[in-house]
């Protein structure tokens, strides 16, 4: 059975930096798509950023230059280094990973219950 678990939220002011960690477990095979979302209450899950099996990287136009999704394979562990965050970013952010590789597209199998980053102004 496949776990995915989330760790790293907080509260950061804006302009600050925080890194999430998401560990997936019990999938017997190196290769899988990982990818992190962002949803407000009342709203859909945003897909954030996403590394798939070739280690190719995907990030939501809003993030880029100031987000980083990474992958260590040894430990199944994936981040999500985010630096001058924003108010509005402030929100629950999922991991998901599968087999399949669907980027920023929120059709992944497995997800974690959630870590809240907080952003105050």
């Amino acid at each position: 059975q496949v776990s995915v678990a989330e760790s790293g939220g907080g509260s950061v002011q804006a302009g600050g930096s925080l890194r999430l960690s998401c560990r997936v477990s019990g999938y017997p095979y190196r290769a899988y798509g990982v990818a992190w979302f962002r949803q407000d209450p009342g709203n859909q899950r945003e897909g954030i950023a996403a590394i798939d099996s070739d280690e190719d990287k995907f990030y939501a136009t809003s993030v880029k230059g100031r987000f980083t999704i990474s992958r260590d394979d040894v430990d199944h562990v994936v981040y999500l280094q985010m630096n001058s965050l924003k108010p509005e970013e402030t929100g629950m952010y999922y991991c998901a990973a599968d087999v399949f590789d669907y980027r920023l597209d929120p059709k992944y199998e497995w997800w974690g219950q959630g870590t809240q980053v907080t952003v105050s102004s």
